[in-house]
């Protein structure tokens, strides 16, 4: 009789052992099982990864159940694959302008036609229909549909959009021309290195030299883009813009953890499905949310909403953010009372 090894099941052999039907069937059985568990493993490997500034080395690996080699492997695996992955002190994270995310999002995305369909569709609801004014909103939110019901202005974003594309790739400088500012009030050009096209190409993220900051510009407030002969000379300084599941945005993402009963828990994942996959179930019973934010308002809010059945492990800014609420919240009833 022919015993099945550890290292069959790893080279994979084709066939099981002949003169033995149910053993056969059992192996094919362990053997498909074996690769969805890998599959499975791959795949939220990859999305703990996406931006990820919270998970360590040896957390992932918790999560995960794998050792630090097999996890270096799988690292290995997905810059093989096309994945950037990049390394900020002891943990690792795939940015979300790798390749694959693009290709994805190129076949998942609305396109403008699209958008100003679905838009006029929704305008044939009337007003007053709840559902239709919140997809209304929600489209309103990445489409600017001044811009795409206008020919001329639609071109002249195109272009802008192509010369921004540019300029990142090739690691240029550019001028906008003739920029209109909500904030200054003004309208003027701008030297800017551009580093991130967002919101399906509606912003995009450039550091300004001469007020040694990096901004966030709208596609649509241009006038129209130079590309200059210029490289990057300030790629070092060059911040992200990141937005959490609460819709906070930030340069920076804050680690926060706790313990949440079954109640915060069920309503946490009811509101915030895609955060799903920075929670964990514990031994007894409670379930570990390890998730980074852009700004304490959103968490907080949810903590303290349900302060009862959650216990916050970190971090020390989110306790003390916390605490001044608190302390803020009970100062204000006792002046009430007085």
């Amino acid at each position: 009789m022919h015993v099945l090894t550890a290292y069959d099941v790893c080279k994979g052999q084709r066939h099981a052992p002949a003169g033995n039907n149910a053993y056969a069937a059992n192996y094919h059985v362990n053997k498909e099982s074996m690769r969805h568990d890998k599959l499975e493993r791959e795949l939220y490997l990859l999305q703990l990864l996406t931006e990820n500034r919270t998970y360590t080395i040896e957390r992932l690996c918790e999560k995960l159940g794998i050792s630090r080699r097999n996890l270096y492997y799988y690292l290995e695996f997905f810059r093989d694959s096309g994945f950037k992955v990049y390394k900020h002190g002891n943990c690792y994270s795939i940015d979300r302008n790798s390749p694959f995310f693009n290709r994805l999002i190129e076949r998942i995305s609305i396109t403008e036609e699209e958008a100003v369909m679905i838009r006029r569709l929704l305008d044939k609801a009337g007003q007053g229909d709840v559902l239709a004014d919140n997809l209304r909103k929600k489209l309103e939110r990445f489409y600017d549909f001044d811009i795409i019901n206008n020919d001329e202005l639609r071109e002249q974003k195109v272009y802008n959009i192509g010369v921004l594309y540019d300029a990142i790739k090739l690691q240029r400088q550019v001028v906008i021309h003739g920029y209109a500012s909500p904030h200054s009030r003004t309208t003027k050009d701008r030297l800017v290195e551009p580093f991130l096209l967002m919101n399906n190409n509606n912003e995009v993220r450039c550091y300004e030299p001469s007020s040694k900051l990096n901004k966030t510009f709208k596609v649509s407030r241009m006038q129209e883009v130079e590309l200059l002969d210029t490289e990057w000379a300030y790629k070092d300084r060059h911040q992200q813009m990141y937005t959490d599941v609460f819709m906070f945005s930030g340069e920076k993402m804050m680690p926060v953890s706790m313990l949440l009963g079954q109640l915060s828990y069920n309503v946490f994942r009811e509101e915030y499905p895609a955060a799903e996959a920075n929670m964990t179930t514990c031994s007894d019973g409670r379930h570990r949310l390890d998730l980074p934010v852009c700004s304490y308002a959103g968490i907080g809010r949810f903590v303290l909403g349900l302060f009862d059945d959650i216990e916050v492990l970190g971090d020390e800014g989110f306790i003390s953010y916390l605490q001044q609420k608190v302390a803020a919240m009970a100062s204000s009833y006792t002046h009430k009372e007085q």
